[in-house]
């Protein structure tokens, strides 16, 4: 049978065989009696097969009719409870939520805090997947996302959390014997250790409160496509790069590393929750993107003020 078979027939068909009548079936499922009649009349034609006899005191089903009225009736059942589970799913949240965050921030940050949200949440489980590269939410199956980026225009739903501020860093010892650059010209004379993953990773762009504009393109002994992966490197006075306050703060509050050059930005990029843009979220997902939303909307370490 190359045509799909007609599901809603048969539901009507199964609904007419247990009530043994179309009046009782139409009331069932909110149908009129000239529909509920149609539709076995269009099941019957469908199949070259009479299912019933009926006149108008009498209603019986036919051999072929019994034998199917047993199948369709299995078939409704299985269909409301596939509509009753989904239902549930959708105000209660249970079932796996797949989510992708940038690995120092996940490491850092969102792996963290999944232990409170799964506390609050037993019957959801949470599919985390860490890499720096941007992630196809659709094609890869996730349910949302963490990126920390200047968004570009698409077709996801996003929702900015906090902006991001990077620091250009390095150690005292660097310093000590290579100087403090004031400006991005002075740069090329700097082992500058590289990023991988920037917007444009061999051109970093500034500017100054003033609107000066400044391009320089980096160069040193190093890059990566991990920030964390730099901080030994950094600390060990290799060089100097741009790493963002979620992973410098801690260094440079106890000494490790030093902002430098303190009157130059690179350009303002945030933390965003992102999501498919199509159709209602099932409640699992909604609950962990709120969670999210709430845990990294606030300060995240001691004499953050960003989140305030």
């Amino acid at each position: 049978m190359s045509r799909l078979p007609d599901l809603e027939a048969l539901a009507v068909f199964a609904k007419v065989a247990e009530a043994q009548s179309f009046s009782g079936a139409a009331e069932a499922l909110g149908l009129s009696k000239a529909t509920a009649s149609k539709a076995v009349t269009r099941l019957e034609q469908q199949l070259k097969t009479t299912l019933l006899h009926r006149t108008s005191r009498r209603f019986a089903l036919t051999d072929a009719g019994r034998t199917l009225a047993a199948r369709a009736a299995h078939m409704l059942a299985e269909a409301e409870g596939a509509v009753s589970e989904a239902l549930d799913m959708s105000v209660t949240p249970r079932g796996l939520v797949r989510l992708a965050a940038p690995m120092s921030f996940g490491m850092g940050y969102v792996a963290p805090a999944l232990p409170d949200f799964l506390a609050r949440h037993p019957d959801v489980s949470v599919d985390l997947h860490l890499s720096d590269e941007v992630i196809d939410l659709v094609g890869g199956g996730f349910d949302c996302a963490l990126r920390i980026a200047a968004l570009a225009d698409s077709s996801l739903t996003a929702r900015r959390l906090r902006p991001v501020e990077r620091f250009l860093v390095a150690s005292p010892d660097y310093l000590a014997q290579r100087g403090r650059p004031t400006r991005p010209d002075d740069l090329s004379r700097h082992a500058c250790l590289g990023y991988a993953y920037m917007p444009t990773p061999d051109v970093w762009r500034f500017v100054n409160d003033d609107g000066e504009e400044a391009a320089v393109r980096p160069a040193g002994p190093l890059r990566a496509n991990n920030s964390d992966a730099l901080i030994a490197s950094l600390c060990a006075g290799l060089g100097l790069t741009p790493l963002p306050d979620f992973i410098c703060w801690s260094h440079v509050a106890e000494g490790r590393l030093e902002p430098v050059m303190t009157d130059w930005r690179l350009p303002p990029i945030a933390l965003h929750l992102v999501a498919p843009s199509s159709g209602p979220r099932p409640a699992r997902v909604t609950a962990l993107m709120d969670f999210l939303a709430r845990r990294f909307s606030g300060p995240l370490w001691p004499g953050d003020t960003v989140g305030r």
